[in-house]
């Protein structure tokens, strides 16, 4: 018996290996993307960049955001797109005042570390980021080849909690000081402000799957820094408060996956499979075996499928040496799955972003290896 949601999700693409392991169903290689796969490493995307003048200059404008997404697909025959834009458009357009400085990371005008400044906070109003959606829609449109996509494409959000660590310290941190502070001296401060941010996630992502997205990724890049308790409390709970929100279908009636990263995430492996997810994204510290026999699920049961997680910092390595690694990381996955229905399946990604000093010869050498030694296991 088909099902029509996943005939929609599969045959409107010409590749939709991303989708089918997403669903943890079988695939003919392992798919690859990346993490901030469209960035600084790629000298077309840092000439499209000075064109634009500003980072946020290139995000908000549709065709440059367009054309950076497609950049590394022109290059590399990666299996799937990812929307170019940043996890802190929400807090923005909640009025926050987001800037990039050149060489530094972002900063908001106007943190929130008080009662008054949380009072504030509302779910934005979605029109604000409209230059969002209508990227969403554009890059649909220009993956589309004899009325079918390319691959697919991914969108993101960044999660409550991660959003939340900017909008306390302002800025990036290396000790959280601010944001920890405001968590254990007024906890109903912080569950207001993550309840707020959850909601607006939902809506957000909500927004990118009308827009044309065709899977959806949170992003909890700081969940990892909280401690046993604390994780769970103030970061898992609000990305499981944002999935129970989210559309499980298109506009055509196609399937949408739901994906979680979490950064330092893997001591939690175990309680994250309770998340109403389909795909748990891995850092390079977890090993993958053991990722598949906690989580991974048997044939035809539940179980989620695994992204990731090979060392960003390999891509300085000679091309042997990450083809030796490339190897490594797929064959502690193990056996991938072969059958026709579900079974344990197996996303390729860095562990985390890619760093801007990574040659590009070195990418197109990753997925070489990734495409040749996963269909290789499958022989």
């Amino acid at each position: 018996m088909t099902n029509p949601n996943l005939d929609a999700t599969f045959s409107g693409l010409h590749n939709p290996t991303f989708l089918r392991a997403c669903l943890r169903q079988a695939t003919d290689h392992t798919p690859i993307w990346l993490m901030r796969q469209a960035g600084r490493y790629l000298p077309e995307y840092v000439a499209t960049r000075a064109k634009a003048g500003s980072f946020m200059g290139l995000a908000t404008n549709t065709d440059y955001a367009t054309e950076v997404t497609l950049q590394p697909l022109e290059r590399y025959p990666l299996d799937a797109a990812i929307l170019f834009s940043d996890i802190l458009t929400i807090p923005d357009a909640m009025g926050l005042g987001l800037s990039f400085a050149q060489g530094e990371g972002p900063r908001f005008a106007s943190p929130v570390r008080d009662e008054a400044a949380v009072a504030q906070l509302a779910v934005p109003d979605m029109d604000k980021l409209r230059y969002v959606f209508d990227a969403v829609s554009s890059i649909r449109k220009a993956l589309t080849q004899d009325g079918k996509g390319r691959v697919p494409l991914i969108g993101f959000s960044g999660s409550p909690w991660t959003l939340a660590c900017y909008m306390v310290e302002g800025a990036g941190s290396d000790d959280y000081r601010l944001v920890k502070s405001m968590l254990y001296s007024r906890p109903d401060l912080m569950h207001t402000m993550l309840a707020i941010n959850a909601d607006s996630v939902a809506a957000y992502l909500n927004a990118q799957i009308d827009a044309g997205a065709q899977a959806v990724m949170v992003f909890d890049s700081w969940g990892g820094v909280l401690a046993d308790g604390a994780f769970q409390t103030f970061s898992m709970a609000y990305t499981a408060r944002v999935l129970a929100q989210l559309k499980r279908t298109g506009p055509n009636g196609e399937t949408i996956p739901r994906l979680v990263f979490t950064k330092g995430g893997g001591l939690w492996l175990q309680e994250m499979a309770a998340l109403d997810c389909d795909v748990l994204g891995l850092d390079w510290t977890v090993n993958l075996g053991k990722a598949r026999a906690l989580v991974g699920g048997q044939e035809n049961g539940p179980g989620k499928a695994l992204q990731g997680n090979i060392d960003p910092n390999v891509l300085f390595a000679p091309p042997a040496a990450i083809a030796t690694e490339v190897a490594r990381v797929l064959d502690s996955f193990g056996a991938p799955y072969q059958g026709t229905g579900t079974g344990p399946t197996h996303i390729f990604n860095l562990g985390h972003g890619i760093s801007q000093y990574t040659p590009p010869e070195h990418v197109a050498a990753l997925v070489e290896a990734v495409h040749r030694h996963s269909r290789q296991m499958r022989t």
